[in-house]
C-alpha cells in the first residue's frame, strides 16, 4: 500500500503530539492505521487523500486520548527523541537538535487539542487550504489560529530553556 508508505511518518508525529510514552504511542498509530483501514470505504475522494487521512488521524487521537485519560494521568512524561541524523555520532549540534525537538513535543502537548492538531499540520507543511479542509474551518480562521497557536508554544518553549 503506498499510500500508507507515505503517510507513516503524518501517524507518527499525531500519535507522539498525543501521547506521553513511547509504547503509547505505538498504539495510537495502530488505533490510527485501523481505523484508516476501516474508514477507507467510506472515503468519497471530496478531499485528498492526504486531508482525508490527517482528519481520521487527528479524530481517533482525540478520542484515544480522552477513552485513555484515567491511565494517562498515572504516567509521567517519558519522550523518545529519533535520532534527526541518520549518520554520524552524537555530536553537540545534534544533541541539542534532539533537545528542541523534545522542548517542542513537551509544548505541544501543553496546547488546547485543537492548536496541538493545527500545529501538527503545519510541521507537515499542509497549506492553509489544506488545514482549514482537514479541521473545517476558514483559510483565515487558520491563519489567526496558527498565530496564536506559534505564540502558545513561543512562551512554553521559552518556560521550558528558562526552567532546565
Amino acid at each position: 500500500m503506498n499510500w500508507l508508505d507515505e503517510r507513516g511518518s503524518s501517524v507518527m508525529k499525531v500519535a507522539r503530539a498525543y501521547t506521553l510514552t513511547t509504547e503509547d504511542s505505538q498504539d495510537l498509530a495502530q488505533e490510527i492505521l485501523l481505523q484508516a483501514w476501516q474508514s477507507l470505504p467510506k472515503f468519497e475522494q471530496k478531499s485528498s487523500v492526504a486531508t482525508w487521512f490527517y482528519r481520521v488521524a487527528l479524530h481517533t487521537a482525540m478520542n484515544w486520548n480522552r477513552k485513555d485519560k484515567p491511565r494517562r494521568a498515572r504516567q509521567k512524561p517519558l519522550l523518545e527523541i529519533q535520532t534527526l541524523v541518520t549518520e554520524g555520532g552524537g555530536t553537540a549540534e545534534q544533541a541539542q537538535q534532539r533537545d528542541t525537538v523534545e522542548q517542542l513535543y513537551k509544548a505541544i502537548h501543553q496546547l488546547p487539542k485543537a492548536d496541538a492538531a493545527l500545529v501538527l499540520l503545519y510541521l507537515d507543511e499542509l497549506s492553509y487550504r489544506e488545514m482549514a479542509e482537514v479541521l473545517g474551518i476558514s483559510e483565515s480562521n487558520v491563519g489567526v489560529k496558527l498565530n496564536r497557536a506559534k505564540k502558545a508554544l513561543n512562551e512554553l518553549m521559552k518556560g521550558e530553556t528558562d526552567g532546565s
